[in-house]
C-alpha cells in the first residue's frame, strides 16, 4: 500500500492507497512543534483504526509546503515504517515540464495537483486549490 501525506499550512491530509483505490483518508492539524514520536503515535493510531499494519505500507510520498515539517516526517518514516519517503519538491522529476520563471518557487502542492490532473485527464486544464495561503 502507498501512504501519501499532503502537508499544508493548517492541515495535514493522509491517504492510504491500495493500487489506484483510496481506502482510508485522515485530516490532522499541522503542528511544527510536535515531535517525531508524537506524530508517529498519532499516525500509528490512525492506520490501526483502519485495520492496516505498518508492514502493509510499502511506499510513502510526502508533499509539503511547511519545510520544518520535513524534519519530523522524514525521520518518522524511517523510524516507524523503515521507509525512505519520496519528497515532492523543487527538482523532482515528474515527466511534466514546469514553465515558470523560477521553477524552484513552485510549491509541492501545485506540482502534485498538476501532475495528478494531467495523469487523470491527459489534456490542458485549470486547477483550483483553495489552501490556507490563498490570497
Amino acid at each position: 500500500m502507498l501512504l501519501v501525506v499532503d502537508v499544508g499550512n493548517t492541515n495535514t491530509v493522509l491517504g492510504l492507497f491500495d493500487g489506484d483505490n483510496l481506502i482510508h483518508d485522515w485530516r490532522i492539524r499541522t503542528e511544527v512543534n510536535h515531535t517525531v514520536d508524537e506524530y508517529g503515535m498519532l499516525i500509528y493510531n490512525l492506520y490501526k483504526s483502519g485495520r492496516v499494519g505498518s508492514r502493509e505500507i510499502c511506499a510513502i510520498i510526502i508533499s509539503c509546503v511547511v519545510p520544518p515539517m520535513l524534519n519530523i516526517l522524514e525521520p518518522l518514516c524511517l523510524k516507524y515504517f523503515n521507509l525512505k519517503p519520496i519528497i515532492v519538491g523543487p527538482g523532482i522529476k515528474t515527466g511534466m515540464p514546469i514553465y515558470y520563471d523560477n521553477p524552484k518557487e513552485v510549491g509541492a502542492d501545485r506540482i502534485v495537483n498538476a501532475v495528478a490532473a494531467f495523469e487523470k485527464y491527459k489534456r490542458e486544464l485549470i486547477i483550483v486549490d483553495f489552501g490556507t495561503a490563498t490570497t
